[in-house]
């Protein structure tokens, strides 16, 4: 099951550059990393599968509207096409009753083997209205019991919450964390002591970076200062170039230590197909080019692709590919705890891989040495 040996020409196992390289895969992991004959290889490079740990839909679905198996295999084989190997769908600020659904869907995706899904990740309802950006204001509240309940399952995987520091108080990040919950802070319009104590209580990274949150200041650092300054959290970017300037994601790069930017997408219903527009909540949001605004003209996720942030990080802010690459797939790993098993291609790890040509774009990607896209 899921054995074979590819060879080809380039390959970045997470750490090291090889060049006409036989992998070889059993049972889904790599088994073995050796030379081969340059006559022999397929061109492009083999790299780490990407793990997006933020998508709220894909291929024409969205998870919140249709909180079902179906979406979230359809949303996998869209992202698939672009490098996307494991990922942690997203449902945004919502009903209970949604949110719950959701959950249903993952549990039910993983007990039956879906490829890709890692997990949940729950973007809100526990936010600032003031910084909700388009999450709906009548949706957000406190951490109820219901809620805390539906984030201890333990049939859901990696569950990844975000959350505002001003509305989830330290002791409930406490208890979330010490329920094996991964808390990232987002939508927040919070002061910096107020950030600086929802890390200590364990929350450990930070959503789209500049993002829905209380800019840096230079007497009141916000949420932005803390997260630029704070060595240890991991901060999740939006390659865009709508979400954030070069300029901001540079200062970005400069601040945080090596691992601790990774690359999300944010990505909404339009990845992978040609839709204009959609319905969200009670209005529907509108694309021009790969922008995606609501009626209010405000930013409403968007349809980037992660091999597009790879090249984006590379062709604009001009990173070593060997960095682009690791952000899209080992420190998303470190980020949600998996990185023994995933973000590189070395002996022993999942056979999570993706095939680029030499200009980065897609030609095929596994799941566990399981094809999930093989091209046109």
């Amino acid at each position: 099951m899921n054995s074979f040996e590819l060879n080809v020409a380039r390959l970045f196992d997470g750490e090291h550059w090889h060049s006409n390289s036989t992998v070889s895969i059993e049972q889904g992991r790599i088994s073995a990393i050796a030379p081969c004959d340059a006559s022999a290889v397929t061109d492009g490079i083999l790299v780490p599968g990407f793990i997006d740990i933020q998508v709220n839909g894909g291929g024409g679905v969205l998870l919140n509207t249709a909180p079902t198996k179906e979406t979230l295999a359809c949303m996998m084989q869209a992202h698939a096409r672009f490098g996307t190997s494991a990922m942690l769908p997203t449902v945004i600020t919502d009903s209970l009753v949604t949110m719950q659904q959701a959950a249903d869907a993952v549990a039910e995706a993983i007990a039956a083997g879906e490829p890709g899904i890692l997990g949940i990740h729950f973007e809100g309802p526990h936010l600032s209205v003031p910084k909700k950006g388009v999450h709906p204001a009548s949706q957000i509240r406190p951490l109820s019991a219901e809620e805390l309940a539906l984030y201890q399952r333990t049939d859901l995987g990696i569950r990844m919450v975000t959350v505002a520091p001003e509305t989830i108080p330290p002791q409930q990040i406490r208890q979330l964390v010490a329920a094996g919950v991964i808390v990232f802070l987002g939508h927040s319009n919070a002061d910096a002591a107020t950030v600086q104590a929802a890390l200590q209580a364990g929350a450990t990274g930070f959503t789209h970076l500049y993002n829905a949150m209380s800019p840096l200041t230079s007497r009141e650092p916000g949420m932005v200062g803390v997260a630029l300054a704070d060595p240890a959290s991991w901060c999740g970017i939006i390659l865009d170039g709508y979400h954030m300037d070069p300029i901001a994601a540079k200062v970005a790069l400069a601040a945080k230590p090596p691992g601790k930017l990774l690359l999300v997408t944010d990505a909404m219903s339009p990845v992978g197909t040609s839709d204009t527009e959609f319905a969200f909540f009670d209005g529907k949001v509108t694309r021009q080019g790969n922008k995606l605004t609501n009626e209010a003209g405000s930013l409403a996720g968007s349809v980037l692709d992660m091999a597009a942030a790879v090249q984006y990080a590379v062709q604009v802010l001009g990173l070593e590919l060997a960095e682009a690459l690791r952000m899209a797939a080992l420190y998303p790993a470190e980020a949600i705890g998996c990185a023994d098993v995933r973000g590189k291609l070395q002996p022993g790890y999942l056979a999570d891989m993706v095939l680029l040509t030499d200009d980065l774009q897609c030609q095929r990607s596994w799941w566990q040495g399981q094809p999930l896209w093989l091209g046109n």
